[in-house]
């Protein structure tokens, strides 16, 4: 009686760690070829035929409907570029050069994806909406005052991901060799 009941708690004990084992791999941020750019994180793979079988489970799971590689390239950014994570209590400017590409958005969301509701009903800028300076950078406030200019604006309590999407950009079909540039996120305040 009691082998029995050795092995049926061993296989629940190997059942119950293989799954949170799969859940752990699962949780990896866009997989395992991700690319690093400063605070931003992308995976030029992720919507491929060379995508690695838990990036497509992690996708299966989640729903998500990933740029191909020949769309483009989706950065995400949960850090700002001091490794500060993100918050909507406080206020950030996103400045600098965008990478090459024929269009880019550049959105605010919950972590999990979700818009985040603001009475202003903006969630964030295109590259044919945007207002550049003369120099031709972009200079974008996240905040939860209104600011004047490229005003994103922040509400609730959660903590943020920006997302960037490049559309019909170079570096979709790059295995990580190019270093693009790319904006940079600064904390302005925080309470």
């Amino acid at each position: 009686m009691r082998r029995p009941l050795t092995i049926m708690v061993s296989m629940f004990c190997g059942v119950l760690l293989g799954l949170l084992l799969t859940q752990a791999a699962l949780d990896r941020e866009l997989g395992f070829n991700k690319l690093r750019f400063g605070p931003w994180i992308g995976n030029p793979r992720l919507g491929g035929i060379f995508a690695d079988p838990y990036s497509k489970a992690m996708l299966a799971r989640s729903g998500e409907l990933p740029l191909g590689g020949g769309e483009g390239l989706t950065l995400v950014a949960e850090r700002d570029s001091a490794g500060n994570a993100l918050s909507a209590h406080c206020t950030y400017t996103i400045a600098g050069d965008v990478p090459p590409a024929r269009y880019w958005t550049l959105a605010v969301s919950s972590r999990d994806g979700r818009l985040i509701d603001n009475p202003s009903q903006r969630f964030g800028f295109t590259s044919s909406e945007i207002v550049r300076g003369a120099d031709s950078k972009i200079n974008l406030v996240a905040s939860s005052l209104p600011r004047a200019g490229n005003w994103i604006p922040l509400a609730g309590a959660e903590p943020l991901r920006l997302t960037l999407r490049l559309y019909d950009t170079p570096l979709a079909n790059e295995s990580g060799g190019v270093q693009p540039i790319w904006p940079v996120i600064t904390r302005l305040q925080c309470p």
